[in-house]
């Protein structure tokens, strides 16, 4: 559909709490359809509504599988129910270009929200799907993973060489 412009720390969007879906009507279909494709083409493996402005509780991840195949999920007025764990890594953010902080969260999370359909769900996921749950849901309570770094926020390149 379309690629929406990805807000950055500082937009005041990005510290709002979203208010619930009460209904997926075509406007949901196609801002998650955008949410989507703005993803992709950002090299990213979650997004938030408000990441693009919309003070909705949706959000979109995709971490693929161990076979590198795609694995899209919608979350609409998610709910995490269950943590259980500790996982530290790096983490980074659409909304925070070019850095990645040292964030701990839990290793399994279970969650609850409704599908694009607006069919109830619940999930449970561990590793890198847990930890993207989390990150999303923060975004949709005003909290930016940057909040939680433990120790430096670093550039890309500090981390990753000049390839990043």
């Amino acid at each position: 559909m379309a690629i929406r412009n990805i807000r950055e720390l500082g937009d005041s969007s990005l510290r709002k709490i979203c208010k619930p879906v009460n209904e997926v009507n075509h406007r949901t279909k196609v801002l998650i359809e955008d949410m989507f494709d703005t993803m992709y083409e950002a090299n990213g493996v979650g997004l938030a509504a408000p990441q693009v402005g919309i003070l909705k509780r949706i959000f979109v991840i995709d971490c693929g599988d161990e076979e590198g195949n795609s694995v899209p999920y919608v979350f609409i007025n998610p709910e995490i129910v269950e943590k259980d764990g500790e996982q530290i890594d790096y983490e980074g953010c659409l909304s925070v270009p070019g850095k990645s902080g040292k964030v701990s969260r839990a290793m399994k999370v279970k969650v609850r929200a409704w599908n694009e359909r607006m069919e109830p769900f619940e999930l449970e996921a561990e590793g890198l799907l847990a930890r993207c749950i989390q990150h999303e849901n923060d975004h949709l309570n005003g909290v930016v993973y940057v909040d939680k770094v433990e120790g430096k926020l670093y550039d890309n390149s500090e981390l990753y060489g000049e390839e990043e």
